[in-house]
Formats: C-alpha cells, sequence, structure tokens
C-alpha cells in the first residue's frame, strides 16, 4: 500500500469535504426552483374581472340575469349577459326628489321612456334605438327581408369593452357618464316646455352615483343630478338666472317581454290614447299609418271559466301603490277613486282587476320610482291640479307603467269648485273650509278621474251635451246619470241646480254610460280573433251600435283649434243659453249671501273671499265663452265611412248663432252686478272686474268672425258673416242708433270693436303662426286659464303678464306656444286648424262697417254730450286714419 503524505491526506480531506457541499449545494438550488415554479402554478395570475368586482370590497353589486351593475369608485359599471344583447328595453328617468319642487315634481317622468337594445361590434358594445317595423304578413319572406334592411337600429351611445366576467357570457362597460352625466334623453329637466323655455347647464362636479338595484327583469340607478338653471316666461319674462338645482333620479332599465302584447286597433269615434303604428296593406298595396291604443294587457286567469260567463281574476291585476306621505284623511277617498272602477271590469267579466296598497314597509325590493310600480304620489306644491300619466311599450300600446300625482293645492281646487258651483243648493259647503265628508266626495271623483287616464281614457269634452239643461234640475235624473255620462268630461258640478231644487245630485257619476262603453271597446277580450286586424270588424260593430247616441259620442279635446261649442271644457248640458241663465242666477245669489256665510270674524284678511269672489267672476266668464263659442260653431263628430252618423261638420244652426250673439253682448253690457260694494269694497284698489272681463270677452269675441267664414262655408242655410256683421252693428251701436248717451260699458265695447274692425281692415290684424298655418281658432290666454287648459298651473300664475304678451303678439300666441309640439301627434287626439285663406274676405266686410261706422258717428257727433261725445270724436279720428291712410 502507498502512504501518502501529511500534506496529500490534508488536500484529499478537504476535497471530499467541498465536492459533496457543492453537489448538495446545486441539488438544493435546483429544489427551491422547481418549489418556485410550483407555487406560482398554485397562484395564478388575477383576472381583472375578479381584481374590481370580487375581490375590491369598495365595489357595491346588484346582480340580475338580465343585467348587472357594479358600482365602484364612484363609477358605474354595467355587466351585460350575451343573451341581454339584442333584447328590447326601456329606460326611463323619475324624479325622485328635487331642491325645486317647482321645476321638479317628486313621483314625475318628464320624459317618455327610452326604447332601445344593447347591439355590439367586436368588444364594442352599443346602446342603440329600438324600431318598431311596420306589420306585415309574416309568410311574406321578401317583404320581411326588406324590411329587416330598412330598420337597422340607430346607434345613440357607444361603450368600450372593460373586461368579460369570468365565464366570459358577459362584457362589462362603464356607463358612468349615461347615468351621472349629461344625458339629453334622460334629463329631469326639459329644455323647454312650450311656454317656459328652460336651460339647464349640467355641473359634472354636482353629480354623483348613489344607488344601485337589480331584479329579474329590471334594474335602477339613483344619481344625484345638477345644474345652473334660468328659465323664462315666452323668452319675455326672466324667472330664473342661473340658480343652483339638484335632483336625485331614478333610472330604471326594464327589460320587454320577447313577444309582445296583441295591439287594439283604435277608431277615432272613442277617446283613447294612442300610439302610432304603420303596416303594408296587402289588399291596398301601400304602407299606411294607423294607431293603436294604449291599454293594459288584462286577461282572464281561467278561460274557460270566462267563456261560460263567470267572474274571474286576471292572470296580472292593476296595482297602484299609495304613497305614504299623503295626509291620513285623503287615503279613504283615493282608494275608493281606484277602485269604482272596477264596476267597469266587472261588465266584462273580471273581478278586482283594480287593486291599491299601501307603500310596503317590508319589502326591500320595493321603490316607488321604478318603472315596475305604478304610484299614487303626493306633491307637496301649490299647484290646484292633479294629472295621470301612463308609459307604454311602443311595440304594442301596452300600458307598462302609470301614475297618479296629486297635487297639495288640489284642496284649494276643490273648495272653490264646491262654494262657486253648489252653495246656492248645498248648505254645507257655505263656509270657509269643506268639511271632511264633501272634500272627501270631491277627491274621489277628482282621482277617478286620474285613473281614467292611467286606463288609457282620454278627456271626451263632448259627453255634458248628451243632456237636457232641465234635466240636471231633476232629483231622478241626476240620482241616476250625474251631471254628465262620463268622468272624463270636465263637467264638474251641479252649477244648473237652484235653490229650492229637492235631492238633485251635485256631482258627475261614479261612472257614466260612456266609460264603460269605452273600457269595453279597449279591454274586452276576443280570445277566437288570431290577431288585431282580425278584431278589426268586431271593433267596429261595437261602436256602429251606438252610432248617432249622444250618450256615447266623443269630442276631441279642442287645445290647439276651437270650433265645436258641444265639446267643451266646464259646461253643462245641452243648451249654454240656458244653463248660462241658471248659472249667472246662482251666481249673483252666492255673491249677495258671500258676507252672510263667511264673515269677517272668520276671514279677517279677506283673502278668502278674494280669492272665491275671483273665482265667481270667472265662473261667470266660462258661461259667456260657452255661449261665444256658439257663433260661427260647428258641431263635430266623427263618423266612419260604413256607419250611418250624418256628417262630420255640422254648422250650429242660424237662429242659435244669432240668439247667442245677443245674449253674449247682453252680459258685457249688463254685468255690473259683479261689483258688490259691501264686499269689494273690502279689497285692495282694484279696476271693477265687470270692465276687466268684458275688455277680455270683447277681445276674443269679435274675432269670432273667422268661425262664421268657415261655420257659414258648410252650412246649409248658413248665417252669412254679412248678417253676423250686420248684428253686431245693429246690437254694438244700439245707443249711437237711438241718439241716446252710451253708458261706460257700451263705450268700452265700442272702442274695442272699432279697434278690431279697423285693425283686419287694414292688413295689420297678428295671425300668429302654428306649424306654419294661420292661427285663427286657438284659445286666447283667458280661455286657457278658465277651462283648466294647461295641466302646469303657469298660465294661471302668470296670467296678468300673458295677458299682455298676448296683446302685443295677438289672440292665440300663448296657446300656439304652449302646444306647439302638438301638432307632430301621433293618431286623432286633437282637433287642428283649417286654412281659411281661399274664402277669407273678412277685409272688405271689416271695411264696409267702417264706412258705415264714421257715417253714424258724424251724423251723432254734434248732438252728443259729455263723455259720448269725446267717445265719438276719437272712434271718427281711428277710423279716418283707417279708412284713408294717405290723409294722416
Amino acid at each position: 500500500m502507498r502512504i501518502l503524505s501529511k500534506s496529500r491526506v490534508l488536500l484529499l480531506a478537504a476535497a471530499l469535504l467541498i465536492a459533496p457541499a457543492t453537489g448538495l449545494a446545486a441539488s438544493k438550488s435546483k429544489s427551491k426552483k422547481k418549489k418556485s415554479k410550483t407555487e406560482q402554478a398554485e397562484k395564478p395570475k388575477v383576472d381583472k374581472y375578479t381584481k374590481m368586482f370580487v375581490n375590491d370590497k369598495s365595489c357595491q353589486t346588484a346582480r340580475s340575469p338580465f343585467l348587472t351593475l357594479h358600482k365602484l369608485k364612484g363609477k358605474l359599471y354595467a355587466e351585460v349577459p350575451l343573451e341581454t344583447i339584442g333584447r328590447e328595453m326601456l329606460i326611463a328617468s323619475t324624479i325622485s326628489e328635487a331642491s325645486d319642487i317647482n321645476l321638479g315634481t317628486i313621483g314625475y317622468k318628464p320624459k317618455d321612456p327610452m326604447h332601445v337594445k344593447f347591439t355590439r361590434i367586436d368588444t364594442t358594445l352599443y346602446l342603440s334605438e329600438a324600431v318598431v317595423p311596420p306589420f306585415c304578413d309574416p309568410r311574406d319572406s321578401a317583404r320581411l327581408k326588406a324590411i329587416g334592411r330598412s330598420t337597422l337600429p340607430p346607434i345613440i351611445d357607444s361603450y368600450k369593452f372593460v373586461c368579460y366576467n369570468r365565464d366570459s357570457s358577459a362584457i362589462v362597460v362603464d356607463m358612468t357618464k349615461f347615468f351621472a352625466g349629461d344625458n339629453k334623453p334622460l334629463a329631469p329637466i326639459e329644455s323647454s316646455s312650450g311656454m317656459v323655455s328652460i336651460t339647464g347647464k349640467f355641473k359634472s362636479e354636482g353629480s354623483a352615483i348613489d344607488q344601485i338595484k337589480a331584479f329579474e327583469d329590471n334594474v335602477s340607478v339613483k344619481s344625484y343630478l345638477s345644474y345652473s338653471v334660468s328659465a323664462d316666461l315666452l323668452g319675455l319674462i326672466q324667472l330664473k338666472k342661473d340658480e343652483p338645482m339638484t335632483m336625485k333620479v331614478t333610472r330604471t332599465i326594464l327589460l320587454l317581454p320577447e313577444k309582445p302584447a296583441q295591439p287594439r286597433v283604435a277608431d277615432s269615434r272613442i277617446g283613447i290614447f294612442l300610439t302610432g303604428m304603420s303596416r303594408f296593406n296587402g289588399q291596398k298595396d301601400q304602407i299606411e299609418d294607423f294607431s293603436v291604443i294604449n291599454r293594459w294587457s288584462v286577461q282572464p286567469s281561467d278561460m274557460e271559466a270566462w267563456k261560460r260567463g263567470e267572474l274571474v281574476e286576471p292572470v296580472k291585476p292593476i296595482v297602484f301603490y299609495l304613497d305614504d306621505a299623503f295626509p291620513e284623511l285623503w287615503r279613504e277617498p283615493i282608494r275608493r277613486g281606484v277602485l269604482r272602477w272596477n264596476k267597469a271590469f266587472e261588465k266584462l267579466g273580471f273581478k278586482n282587476v283594480m287593486r291599491i296598497e299601501d307603500f310596503p314597509t317590508d319589502d326591500p325590493e320595493f321603490d316607488p320610482d321604478n318603472l315596475k310600480y305604478s304610484c299614487i304620489r303626493y306633491v307637496p306644491a301649490a299647484v290646484a291640479n292633479a294629472m295621470g300619466p301612463s308609459w307604454v311599450d311602443p311595440r304594442s300600446g301596452e300600458i307598462i307603467n302609470a301614475s297618479v300625482l296629486v297635487y297639495n293645492d288640489v284642496v284649494r281646487l276643490a273648495n272653490t269648485w264646491r262654494f262657486v258651483q253648489t252653495s246656492q243648493v248645498d248648505e254645507r259647503v257655505r263656509g270657509k273650509e269643506l268639511p271632511d265628508d264633501v272634500f272627501q266626495e270631491s277627491l274621489e271623483y277628482i282621482l277617478a278621474h286620474e285613473i281614467g287616464h292611467c286606463l288609457g281614457l282620454m278627456h271626451n269634452m263632448a259627453a255634458s251635451d248628451a243632456f237636457p239643461v232641465d234635466s240636471l234640475r231633476s232629483a231622478t235624473f241626476t240620482q241616476r246619470y250625474g251631471t254628465t255620462p262620463s268622468i272624463m268630461d270636465y263637467a264638474r258640478f251641479n252649477y244648473v241646480a237652484q235653490p229650492g231644487d229637492k235631492g238633485v245630485k251635485l256631482t258627475p257619476p261614479d261612472l257614466g254610460p260612456y266609460d264603460y262603453y269605452a273600457i269595453g271597446y279597449a279591454y274586452r277580450p276576443l280570445p277566437d280573433k288570431k290577431d288585431l286586424f282580425d278584431e278589426e270588424e268586431t271593433l267596429r260593430g261595437w261602436i256602429d251600435e251606438k252610432a248617432g247616441d249622444p250618450m256615447y259620442r266623443y269630442g276631441r279635446q279642442q287645445l290647439v283649434a276651437r270650433y265645436d261649442p258641444t265639446a267643451l271644457e266646464e259646461d253643462l248640458g245641452d243648451d249654454h243659453l240656458k244653463a248660462g241663465d241658471y248659472g249667472i242666477a246662482n251666481l249673483k245669489y252666492i255673491l249677495s249671501r258671500m258676507e252672510e256665510w263667511i264673515p269677517d270674524a272668520e276671514d279677517p284678511d279677506m283673502k278668502h273671499r278674494t280669492a272665491l269672489y275671483e273665482a265667481i267672476a270667472g265662473q261667470f266668464a266660462r258661461y259667456v265663452n260657452a255661449a261665444m263659442l256658439n257663433v260661427g260653431g260647428i258641431r263635430l263628430t266623427d263618423v266612419n265611412s260604413n256607419t250611418a252618423g250624418g256628417p262630420q261638420a255640422i254648422a250650429i244652426p242660424k237662429e242659435e248663432q244669432r240668439a247667442s250673439l245677443r245674449w253674449v253682448l247682453e252680459q258685457m253690457k249688463h254685468s255690473e252686478w259683479l261689483e258688490q260694494p259691501s264686499l269689494t269694497g273690502k279689497m285692495p284698489l282694484h279696476v271693477d272686474y265687470s270692465f276687466i272681463l268684458r275688455f277680455n270677452f270683447c277681445r276674443a269675441f269679435f274675432n269670432s268672425y273667422k268661425n262664421v267664414i268657415l261655420s257659414s262655408h258648410i252650412a246649409q242655410n248658413p248665417y252669412t258673416p254679412q248678417e253676423y256683421m250686420d248684428d253686431l252693428y245693429r246690437i254694438v251701436w244700439e245707443s249711437a242708433i237711438k241718439g241716446r248717451p252710451a253708458t261706460p260699458a257700451e263705450r268700452l265695447i265700442q272702442r274695442m270693436f272699432v279697434d278690431t274692425a279697423t285693425d283686419v281692415a287694414s292688413s295689420q290684424s297678428k295671425r300668429i303662426k302654428l306649424g306654419g298655418i294661420a292661427e285663427a281658432y286657438a284659445p286666447s290666454v283667458d280661455e286657457i286659464a278658465l277651462m283648466g287648459l294647461d295641466d302646469t298651473g303657469l298660465v294661471e300664475r302668470y296670467l296678468a303678464p300673458l295677458r299682455e304678451i298676448e296683446e302685443a303678439n295677438g289672440k292665440g300666441y300663448v296657446a300656439s306656444q304652449l302646444w306647439k309640439d302638438e301638432m307632430l301627434s301621433d293618431g286623432y287626439g286633437w282637433q287642428y286648424n283649417v286654412n281659411l285663406r281661399s274664402i277669407d274676405e273678412s277685409r272688405a266686410l271689416f271695411y264696409h262697417v267702417n264706412d258705415r261706422i264714421l257715417k253714424l258717428l258724424r251724423s251723432r257727433v254734434n248732438g252728443a254730450t259729455g263723455d259720448t261725445k269725446a267717445h265719438y270724436q276719437s272712434l271718427i279720428y281711428v277710423i279716418e286714419r283707417s279708412l284713408y291712410p294717405s290723409q294722416n
């Protein structure tokens, strides 16, 4: 054996020690690297969806199979399932809270819902308008293909891709700007409402997402939206200037059913709100527009039992939720007003269609501002009104949501109505405040009227014309029928009933014959009909059966143009002169006793009696206004070409027009009874109301020559414009013709007649344009206020300045601004103007009467004295300047 040296032994030992150590280190290093890779495999990379919407504990999520919302760091993300893309939806905006109740009505939807759907191109999601295509025979494949190419959904907005959800079944997009930005289609402040122009400059720094909720078929987003608001009245009166305004707004996205409800075709002989449609009519080989009615989907839960004539529950009842903010006194009459419509549905074989429930206190899903819930809301604003708007599925006219908004000052409205119209026979209302039972009785009627709108019914202003005036003094008749065949009329309380009439009903009916008839048309099921067009013949037959019966006549509301004196607001009975005589006699009776019924001790500051006095003057004006419209009046009745019923337009008989002209002018001359010194002497400095009314009557009445022109044009035995002018001349100038001094009332009437005559003769008359047509028939600002034609209450609030504006711009100017958008309405909703240019010879007519007046005044001026002489001299000067302008 070889013996190693000590040094080599040491080196070998060192080597043995070093070599294993190096191998172990390498082994350990490899093990660590392997372990690191294993650890990385066990900790996969967190995807963006999880990081943002799962792991971030500040994220709030509202999840629904239709749409999921995420609120994260002030932003709102929508998680849109791929299955939802292409589905049609409604997006509505409801005012939940407001810093200014005059600009933001709680519970109101200022704009119609958007009808939309999501569309997608690559990873970009779009919100597109959902187009309702024309109806077409489903077997016509070629035409259906052409329709598809012609109804491309227009894109409203686009949203960039954020991420997919975990299983890639949904796309997530950022919709913050849509819900918390300056979104014009859903803005709670309208840029203009005709008469009032509102400019709201959006303030992003004062706007934010608040709360999100999600349900099976809808989601809601509550946002704070802030604006700097300016508002003006017709561009002439500044109401607000750059004032801060904040609203809390609820936006609902509601998924519509894949298959729309079956529509029902409208008929212009019955008044139901409309949705416009179009169709390919194969028989006529053309595309034609038509309308379907707005109605809820009310179907029998047991069709076979219904067919056997049994009363059955509906598949889906119509439920209204009652605001918890209402005073306790109001709640029961509101309930009764809703439920009285069940009687109409019972006639159709249904029970418990109408239901009303309190706002739930134990349901976390309930939200009165969500489009899913129809509510009756209390609005603490000084507006004497209520309204009942509704919103529909544009594909079918099915009503999806309806609301009744009841303003606080409806109390004042009921108080005024009952005192002015019924205190001559009802001792209960002869005080400063209505007794609880009378107020509740009145409120129930108001609510029932608004619920009628919520069910789809329009106003029927012709209804009250069906009743003979004297029947309204009959206890037997009125207890059966009330004051009108329809509560959808503006036939309020029984102002015809005279002191001493016993047992006469003073209120409209619970429901009138027309109301049952209209609900039947809208809601009676026709299960054996295959589609809406298959129903048409049956539906026409229902109306054909009633054609010619005044109880079932429908009269369109005359907002834009006023021709028909038988379809007016605030009138009763079929004879305006007789009803007016009864009504005026009652007003004189009430006015002479007001001090006795409401003494100084009860009304020390005179505010209540002053308001009632003004209401009495307004009621008198309504009676005169109704008779005024007989002059040149035309009775309008829609008829079907296959149905008896007479001509659509029939001129009011000549003698009735002539009698009305005399009656109106007599009322103008002899309205001094309005000035009651014991009452009016306590009021602040004012002009005698009889003169104010006389002035306003004349301004409207001397323009009725336009009505006479058209009426005489269609009449068999016309009241001609020349006969009309001759009658005016004899009545207006009676004092001068007989050579006696003119009274102050006569001087005012004569002066205003000359103003009109010289204006028209010299072609300086103000012809306000409305939709490009010369305005001839629009109501004056006083008519708008008197007839309750302005739901906003703005006309009544700013009546004095609006009169001045109308004086400067001509009669009809305010009306043309208030309803300028109505010219584009679908269907047969309103009555519009007829252009008179081709038959208008009024200039020659007034030139002749001016010459006639001038000769009369010249023959009388030297024999006149005092005020009458000066009056004649001033009129001679005005007429001469008109007839002989070159000599001015």
